[in-house]
Parts: structure tokens; sequence; C-alpha cells
């Protein structure tokens, strides 16, 4: 059931990206202004882009990271717990 639910949020994030893309491109095309002005716009764009990728990334490393040690540490307390039942 959970891997339904996280392909249903997969679906949602890439339609999200999709939409808020298509938009932001009609948007600078649409922009009155010089080409310089529409070329700048459209690297803040992209930057941003980039830096949303990179931080959610970095955010879900660490989120994993943090699961693994809280693994690793309940491991070894119930060692120590069999030890001292033994």
């Amino acid at each position: 059931m959970m891997k339904k639910q996280n392909n249903y949020w997969l679906t949602y994030a890439k339609a999200t990206f999709a939409i808020a893309a298509i938009a932001m491109i009609i948007s600078i095309v649409k922009l009155p202004g010089d080409l310089i002005i529409k070329g700048y716009y459209s690297i803040c764009s992209l930057f941003l882009v980039s830096a949303t990728i990179t931080l959610s990334k970095a955010v879900r490393d660490e989120a994993e990271s943090n699961r693994l040690i809280n693994k690793i540490e309940e491991a070894k307390t119930a060692k120590l717990l069999n030890d001292i039942d033994d």
C-alpha cells in the first residue's frame, strides 16, 4: 500500500514541477522588455531550480543518514539488552 502512495506522490511532484516550469517559461516569453532582461530572468529561474534540487537532495540525504544512525543505535541497544539478559 505504501508503494502506491509513493508513486502518487512522485507523479504529483513531477506534474507540479512541469506546470511551474511551463508557467515560468510562458511568463518570461510574455514579459515586456528587451531580450537581455528575459535572459536574466531565464538564468535566475534555472539557478533557482538547480538550487532547489540541490537543497532537496541534501535534506533527503541528511534524513537518510540520521535514519541509518538510529538503526545502528537501536541494534547496539538490542545487543546490549540481550547480553544483559544472558
